[in-house]
């Protein structure tokens, strides 16, 4: 450890000297979010200035994507603040992000606008391993319960990615790099806007050797991914459009897992397949002058997971699930006068999902299969009350089929002082996810159990210093949560009414949860030179009386996090920059016995942008070749070397 800080501090002491000695125009700084007068969405569902948003939001624009290099977007998010991660091996393997200590599925993902959640997968969350940067121009996270306007599952915030519209009436891209463990990657895209319609079109492949899934393997688990993306819209009149968007993705992934009867991690053949497909069609219309806008949409998103082992007898398949949404929204936004909008909407959801085990002693196992409705409405106003006070409040009906009726509140207030130089921001909001189609009817599904509530508040400051060149921010926040869904094994168990004859594992409600920190931000911004930092301090505990680990922290919810980005132009169109990321302890198990120790990851970069459409890039990551874990038994990348090309046309 004592060898990484005194190489950082020698890195971030030799950018600091650099912008005496060069001239030219700054680089974007690679983690947005402290430009108070940017545009966001999520927060509100409407383009918004920061400055009026109470919430509190981290935007990835699309030259920090660039800059970055990153290739997965998880990697990419874990760098903002209060999110962190754990995946299941290297690249491929199940990725799990949770934001402010709350559950992986207490994230709702939106690309497009369409709300990714797979019913047949356990919490009906995201698996963010097969997301890749491709065509991927702006992510927003947002952070804090956010179930008013984005309904059940929104507990621990929310991620909006959006894919790149064309800005001319034809452009094209291309990018490819390769590097270590044979890892390539590709990319092309095209599209254009002219006149009525605008269109574009994006593909892009990765393939790689990969590591080892389990830490003491002896061979690679290799994964390989293509993707494709694609968009329309055609303007009928001024005030009438039609869009359309879709994207598909299949991921193979070699894994290693822990087969009976001692269901212990081991070196395996196994592989699994994952199939994505996201559409989306609406129409939005405006109506009294642009006053009231609209839109109407259908969104359909199906999930296709199948896993095979080829040392198996009689039959190679060993999981087998798909899970389906079928969505109609509509959305409304009126401006009654400058500074007071609304927003409202109704949903109706259908979720299906079928999941099934075959084993050699039973090849053929009857599926579980089941559905499930929800129909929504919900409303938003937000006002700005008195000069730069800005107040939001909003509330959410969710009817579901099984659970009932359920009310959630949101409100938020940003107050705008000195001319933009400090803002301060204070959220309230509630969440509410009713047990998934998995919880309830799955091998392991438990049908007595509650749906899980929260309610999440947070308060902070913004400072701007010196015109900007220096943005400081500090927020806390705090999260309570009931009812909370966790997997109870029932291996060695006897006696336990929770667990019946031929259950393994059951799904139950294990009470209550809390989750309170901090997170501080600050960037600095000095001709050529940019720096932005961050640290995240998360607390979590379990708080159910009569629980046998009431008072342990939950599991891989680090206490401290850190990340430190550097960048400098050069005045001969060379970019350089560095990036650290510093991860505290955490536990791997709910009795808090087994320890995952912190680690710290360095990362290089640099990029040349040869001519105007030409640029070569190169990256060094995990340059101390850490030896780390983010899970118990799985490995992690050691150190890689990748290099890389974009063209624009």
């Amino acid at each position: 450890m004592k060898r990484y800080l005194i190489t950082t501090t020698s890195l971030v002491s030799l950018f600091a000297a650099l912008p005496a000695f060069a001239e030219g125009e700054a680089p974007t700084p690679d983690v947005v979010g402290l430009d108070i007068g940017q545009l966001v969405v999520t927060a509100t569902r409407t383009p918004q200035p920061l400055y009026r948003v109470g919430s509190s939001i981290t935007v990835l624009s699309e030259d920090a994507i660039k800059s970055s290099q990153a290739v997965v977007v998880s990697d990419l998010i874990t760098q903002t603040p209060g999110v962190s991660f754990s995946r299941n091996g290297g690249t491929g393997g199940l990725t799990s992000l949770r934001i402010r200590g709350a559950e992986s599925d207490h994230t709702i993902v939106v690309i497009d606008g369409v709300k990714l959640n797979d019913p047949s997968s356990t919490g009906g969350g995201y698996n963010f391993a097969n997301l890749l940067s491709g065509d991927i121009s702006r992510i927003e996270i947002l952070r804090g319960a956010q179930s008013t306007l984005w309904g059940s599952q929104a507990i621990g915030g929310v991620v909006n990615v959006v894919t790149a519209a064309p800005k001319k009436p034809f452009e094209a891209s291309a990018e490819g790099e390769g590097g270590s463990r044979a890892t390539g990657y590709g990319k092309l895209a095209a599209g254009g806007v002219d006149g009525k319609l605008m269109w574009r079109l994006g593909g892009d492949y990765y393939t790689t050797d990969g590591i080892s899934a389990f830490v003491n393997g002896r061979e690679r688990d290799n994964y390989q991914r293509v993707g494709a993306t694609g968009r329309l819209r055609y303007d009928v009149t001024d005030a009438v459009s039609v869009d359309l968007r879709g994207m598909f993705s299949r991921g193979h992934s070699h894994i290693d897992s822990s087969p009976a009867p001692l269901f212990v991690l081991t070196d395996t053949l196994e592989f699994g397949i994952v199939k994505e497909y996201v559409g989306y069609g609406g129409v939005n219309f405006s109506l009294f002058n642009g006053q009231l806008k609209n839109r109407v949409a259908y969104t359909y998103t199906d999930t296709g997971r199948d896993n095979f082992n080829p040392d198996q007898a009689v039959t190679t398949r060993t999981f087998d699930a798909r899970g389906k949404n079928k969505r109609f929204e509509y959305q409304g936004s009126y401006s009654f006068v400058e500074g007071w909008d609304a927003t409202f909407g109704a949903e109706h959801e259908k979720s299906t999902f079928s999941s099934a085990s075959p084993t050699p002693t039973a090849p053929n196992p009857v599926p579980a299969v089941a559905n499930v409705s929800i129909t929504s409405g919900y409303a938003q106003l937000q006002a700005d009350v008195i000069r730069n006070l800005t107040i939001t409040g909003g509330v959410r009906i969710d009817s579901h089929e099984t659970f009932g009726s359920h009310a959630l509140g949101q409100a938020a207030v940003a107050y705008n002082l000195n001319d933009g130089d400090t803002v301060l921001r204070a959220s309230w909001g509630q969440g509410f996810k009713a047990p998934t189609l998995f919880n309830l009817y799955s091998d392991f599904g438990n049908t007595a159990l509650k749906p899980e509530s929260a309610n999440s508040y947070d308060a902070g400051i913004e400072q701007h210093l010196f015109g900007d060149l220096l943005t400081l921010s500090a927020t806390g926040f705090y999260r309570k949560a009931k009812d909370q869904i966790d997997f109870f094994s029932c291996f060695g168990v006897t006696g336990n009414p929770l667990c019946p004859p031929g259950k393994s594992g059951i799904y139950v409600n294990t009470g209550s949860t809390r989750a309170r920190g901090v997170e501080l931000q600050g960037s600095v911004d000095i001709d050529q030179f940019t720096v932005t930092a961050n640290y995240t301090y998360t607390d979590t505990e379990l708080t159910s009386a009569g629980n046998v680990n009431r008072g342990k922290t939950l599991t891989r919810r680090p206490k401290h996090q850190a990340n430190l980005s550097a960048s400098y132009q050069w005045p001969f169109d060379v970019a350089t920059g560095f990036s650290v990321r510093y991860v505290g302890d955490t536990f791997d198990n709910a009795a808090n016995t087994f320890v995952l120790q912190d680690y710290t990851l360095v990362d290089l970069r640099a990029s040349w942008q040869v001519v105007e459409n030409v640029e070569l890039y190169g990256r060094i990551e995990n340059v101390f070749n850490e030896r780390y874990a983010t899970i118990r038994n799985y490995g992690t990348p050691g150190r890689g070397a990748f290099a890389g090309a974009r063209f624009k046309f």
